[in-house]
């Protein structure tokens, strides 16, 4: 294991947690559908709960929080380039269009947050001894989390643009009446949508 990649990659998690929550902050200046700003004001409050999470991780491994790495930069910028996103939107005066590219940014940021943790779960499941430990139970509470985040959100940016398209949308979407937590369970709702739209 290349400790000093295990850190890197700890470090931008934890800058992506701290994004997140601006991310969901702009987001829900965006929201119109009350379902979803529910689900958002939901993800804010997990996404906090997250930030503490990687922060013990930080105290436990004994590293420095305020570190910078040219990644934990790159992935800064990136947040505040997706926070920037919505506030263009945000001005352009159009609220419908303003929700579509929030749900398109929190899927961006999602994917980052969610790969991030799968690489947790991994460097957790072949590493050993006390950081085995303590990224296996950060991951445990993170991961399903985690989950809901992005693919729940996927599912909305997809049915938010059949809506913005004239076309019939199925919102909520099927990820959030399935409860989807995988990717299969992801596929199989957007394959049930046309029974819903249909039925």
């Amino acid at each position: 294991m290349k400790d000093a990649q295990v850190e890197e990659l700890l470090y931008q998690a934890l800058e992506t947690e701290l994004g997140g929550v601006q991310i969901y902050k702009k987001a829900l200046e965006c929201a119109v559908n009350e379902d979803l700003r529910e689900e958002w004001e939901k993800y804010l409050s997990e996404t906090e709960n997250h930030v503490r999470v990687v922060e013990e991780i930080f105290s436990k491994l004994d590293l420095d929080k305020s570190k910078e790495t040219p990644g934990r930069q790159v992935v800064r910028h990136k947040g505040e380039s997706l926070v920037e996103a919505m506030r263009m939107a945000l001005e352009s005066g159009d609220e419908t269009a303003a929700q579509l590219v929030a749900a398109e940014c929190v899927v961006e940021a999602e994917t980052k947050d969610h790969a991030n943790w799968e690489l947790i779960g991994e460097i957790a499941s072949e590493d050993s001894g006390e950081r085995k430990k303590i990224l296996k139970e950060a991951y445990d509470q993170v991961e399903e989390e985690e989950d809901h985040h992005l693919f729940h959100t996927m599912g909305w940016a997809r049915e938010l643009w059949m809506e913005s398209l004239g076309m019939t949308a199925v919102l909520p979407p099927p990820e959030e009446q399935k409860k989807v937590k995988t990717a299969i369970g992801a596929s199989r709702a957007a394959q049930q949508r046309e029974e819903m739209v249909s039925g």
